[in-house]
């Protein structure tokens, strides 16, 4: 009997020399699924490792189970026994785990506690690898683990949005606490609850994108080096905090996705998993294998039941007590390959499909996109991945990876490289919709111009690659500057054109909707720990006599276009394109765009059709938006339209 033909390959017809690769992936995961199902009915029981091991209070008292197979003896230590281990022997149960069973007054609220292993010679101290409360001494740096168990339990009152759709056109706004207040202190849960999220809102996004909320000892990694897996950062606030927060923008129709990181750990051991048990292969590779060497970070062995079920637990942890309505997985194409994809370029098939491929590491990110809509079906889950694997977001029934979108990170690099290296007259308008437009068949992306990676330190965002130190003096409405005037036309139009043309969704970090002026970066030893770049001046936006008000208004604008007409769920059709008038025009759910990226002539553009008449509902040169008003009709009945230098048009046919 001939084998049924996956439906990937008549999706994408370039993937038929690479078949057997294709169905050597399906086969690795029903293997892997089938033979960690032996020890539980679904996937979901699977992955309930969290409700097993760390620390749980129960009817009869405390019991804290851990697995640590490279350790002879184990012992929880704490405020509760005076740190003394005689006091907290656990017992090895077998298969690697320890187990210590407390009276039920044993254990309170607040008290720090921490495991000590003897692995061979050594005795090793350590965090529990399932805390869900690690807090850091103020005196000493230290970090340890802490007993979360207050008198009354959080109370959810958002069953009701977890009956409606799936958010179908997420408009992301990406955020980090930590930097989310004006002053220069460390935001809290508490103060982006009040203070923030009311602006997002208002601003119209439909979706959240938390970074850096799981427990990091670095604060300077961004949240990228995380140590503690199972426990919301406490330098933002506690627990019952964050799910405040998350409740509070559920009330107010808000999606929340957790930026989670399992491509790599931190390498720190005391606070972290590295070398856990006394060994570097617990949870990681051994060797070479084991570290990333741009990073410096731990690398996963997602090919042990052990780690799946660790990572799997994970997941099913963040969205069950937490109510996280999906993911963004960080550092997809690390994963996805041996080499990390560190220089290269993924420029033919073959190199989707070779020996550089990590195909365990494909296995897991299906299992764990099974898992996540099994859990929630309207879950949303984003893997960033600049590479392009085929099938990334393709169903796993048709031989995908099975996520919902993934970014479009070429986008923001194509606009960087315009500006760095052309000046704006060379721009290619052909280069520009086709880094726009391109992506694998039938697979959802989510543009961007610029997300937080465009506004580190030793990079620069958009706005001020465009004008520069003019930002500092010029961003007065009373006050006049041609550079001014050209960054805040080309912030607009990159910002309209990528919004609408790069994907299914779309994502802004936050600040950038008003061109939030320099870098991010974080307080450290090479700044002297100033807080003074990790922080947004939300008071320019607000400021009436500053011009960054104009770049909010358009943005406000732009997001209501996109929510209130099916931009993103049409299909892109090119009306017009002129490299040397630098011109482009395109029609995209039901809607009309032309834009003249000329710096300095005008020029007249065709609209579909003669005879219809036009209503213009977006204009980037509308005095509102700090333009020149220079085009006044509110419709257009010729034709055709005369588009001055720098601006942009969205129209639709009137009825």
């Amino acid at each position: 009997m001939a084998r049924k033909k996956l439906a990937i390959l008549k999706i994408d017809k370039g993937l038929a020399p690479f078949e057997s690769d294709l169905r050597l992936r399906m086969q690795n995961y029903e293997r892997t699924k089938k033979q960690i199902l032996k020890s539980a009915p679904t996937l979901s029981d699977f992955a309930n490792g969290h409700l097993y091991y760390g620390i749980h209070k129960t009817q009869n008292g405390w019991i804290y189970r851990e697995w640590a197979p490279g350790a002879s003896e184990a012992a929880l230590v704490g405020d509760f026994n005076n740190w003394d281990e005689h006091y907290g022997m656990m017992e090895n149960i077998g298969d690697g785990n320890f187990e210590i069973k407390l009276a039920p007054d044993t254990l309170k609220h607040g008290q720090n506690v921490r495991v000590k292993f003897v692995s061979g010679s050594r005795v090793l101290d350590r965090i529990p690898a399932y805390m869900n409360r690690v807090t850091q001494s103020w005196t000493d740096g230290s970090f340890c683990g802490q007993i979360w168990d207050p008198n009354e339990k959080f109370k959810w009152t958002d069953k009701s949005f977890f009956k409606k759709k799936k958010c179908e056109t997420p408009l992301i706004y990406e955020c980090h606490i930590g930097m989310s207040n004006e002053d220069e202190s460390i935001g809290t849960y508490n103060e982006f609850c009040e203070k923030v999220l009311p602006r997002i809102k208002k601003d119209g996004y439909n979706c959240i994108q938390i970074m850096a909320v799981m427990e990091h000892p670095y604060y300077a990694s961004f949240g990228y080096q995380v140590a503690n897996f199972f426990a919301p950062s406490s330098r933002f606030g506690t627990p019952d905090e964050l799910k405040n927060l998350i409740n509070t923008a559920h009330k107010n129709g808000i999606f929340v996705l957790l930026d989670i990181i399992h491509s790599h750990a931190a390498i720190n051991s005391v606070e972290g998993l590295s070398e856990f048990d006394g060994t570097s292969y617990q949870y990681f590779h051994e060797g070479e294998r084991g570290y990333h060497s741009a990073w410096g970070t731990r690398l996963f062995d997602y090919g042990k039941n052990e780690v799946l079920h660790f990572l799997l637990s994970n997941i099913k942890y963040w969205i069950d007590e937490f109510h996280f309505d999906g993911f963004r997985f960080d550092g997809v194409t690390s994963m996805l390959y041996h080499n990390h994809g560190l220089e290269c370029s993924f420029d033919r098939y073959e190199k989707y499909f070779s020996l550089n491929t990590d195909t365990e590491a494909v296995t897991y990110l299906q299992l764990a996109n099974e898992l996540i809509h099994t859990l929630n079906p309207f879950a949303v889950t984003i893997a960033e991945d600049m590479s392009g694997m085929p099938g990334m977001c393709l169903p796993i029934s048709e031989g995908g990876i099975g996520f919902d979108y993934r970014l479009a990170m070429g986008v923001p690099d194509h606009f960087i490289k315009m500006l760095e290296t052309q000046r704006d007259e060379e721009w290619n308008m052909d280069a520009l919709w086709y880094e726009l437009t391109t992506r694998r068949p039938k697979e959802k992306n989510i543009g961007y111009l610029e997300s937080h990676d465009q506004a580190l330190v030793g990079d620069k965002t958009v706005i001020f690659r465009l004008a520069d130190k003019e930002m500092y003096t010029h961003m007065s409405k009373n006050s006049e500057s041609e550079i001014i005037d050209r960054a805040m036309d080309y912030h607009k139009l990159f910002r309209l054109v990528s919004s609408t043309l790069a994907g299914e969704g779309y994502l802004n970090f936050m600040g950038n909707e008003f061109g939030h002026p320099e870098w991010i970066d974080f307080p450290r030893e090479g700044n002297g720990d100033s807080g003074k770049y990790a922080r947004r001046q939300w008071s320019l936006a607000d400021n009436p006599e500053l011009k960054y008000e104009y770049l909010n208004t358009f943005d406000n604008a732009m997001i209501s276009l996109l929510k209130k007409y099916p931009v993103l769920s049409g299909e892109s059709r090119l009306l017009t394109i002129h490299n040397d008038n630098k011109l482009l025009s395109y029609t995209r759910g039901g809607l009309v765009f032309l834009f003249n990226f000329h710096t300095w002539e005008t020029h007249e553009l065709a609209l579909p059709e003669n005879n219809c008449k036009y209503r213009v509902i977006l204009n980037s040169d509308d005095a509102n938006f700090g333009g020149r008003a220079r085009i006044r009709a509110r419709t257009v009945t010729n034709g055709k339209v005369a588009l001055p230098p720098r601006c942009a048009l969205a129209l639709i046919k009137a009825q």
